[in-house]
């Protein structure tokens, strides 16, 4: 039990910075639990910062439901059915192979460009549909262990004029319903993941700590200064999954 409370703990902390969390979930899980396919625990673990984002975008969530945010509902009916169609063969695919260490270096080279591009006051300037469309399209490669989901998604949002509050949060709640399908399908599929459930806990209360945080601090610096991190971070990452994966 320990062993998976300190492996949701990770998935919370890591599930809002651009260094793939499951990526370093599925390698830590390799070394802490060994009757579950790491690929498999890191994509269900999942479940339990999706909760957080929940509770903290309550009224969001709840605007959403109600479809009383028009815009907001249709650009995440968009960005999921894109990354369902390419998150799911894909997840097959690869399930039982580390990958996506390239692809993060590129992602950490698009956020420090996307730094540069505010700093400079310049940007694509796309409306919400073509965001939707090319997050999605991130969002469904995202599956790929190295490939930062957060990562790749704010990098898509920030191609338009979204404020750094509002990047984070469309990010963060565009993962909701991906996250409920993915983690039906393979708990169907691997039901041995409920016995996860400490995991799952600590990952939800770490998670909504770390969200809250997080969120906290866009409100507070420059989007320069934050998209430029993130992309370091995206580096650092992949420098560890070089080593280590």
């Amino acid at each position: 039990m320990f062993n998976q409370i300190i492996l949701g703990i990770i998935q919370g902390i890591f599930e809002w910075l651009p260094i793939s969390s499951e990526g370093i979930t599925a390698l830590t899980s390799q070394l802490l639990i060994k009757n579950i396919n790491p690929i498999d625990i890191a994509l269900f673990l999942h479940l339990g910062t999706l909760l957080a984002v929940i509770l903290y975008f309550k009224k969001d969530c709840k605007q959403i439901i109600t479809i009383k945010n028009k815009s907001l509902t249709k650009f995440l009916l968009i960005t999921t059915i894109i990354s369902l169609i390419i998150g799911f063969p894909l997840y097959n695919l690869i399930r039982n192979y580390t990958m996506g260490n390239i692809l993060l270096l590129i992602m950490g080279t698009g956020l420090i460009i996307t730094a540069f591009f505010h700093k400079s006051k310049k940007s694509l300037n796309l409306n919400l549909t073509k965001m939707a469309i090319i997050s999605g399209i991130l969002q469904g490669l995202a599956v790929i262990p190295g490939l930062s989901r957060s990562g790749s998604t704010i990098f898509g949002l920030s191609l338009g004029k979204l404020s750094p509050n509002q990047i984070l949060k469309y990010s963060y709640l565009m993962s909701i319903p991906v996250v409920i399908a993915s983690t039906i399908y393979i708990t169907i599929k691997n039901p041995i993941l409920i016995s996860a459930w400490p995991a799952l806990i600590s990952s939800f209360i770490i998670g909504f700590l770390t969200l809250k945080f997080l969120m906290n601090i866009s409100k507070r610096i420059n989007f320069f200064k934050f998209t430029l991190i993130f992309g370091i971070l995206c580096y650092i990452g992949a420098f560890l999954s070089f080593i280590f994966l």
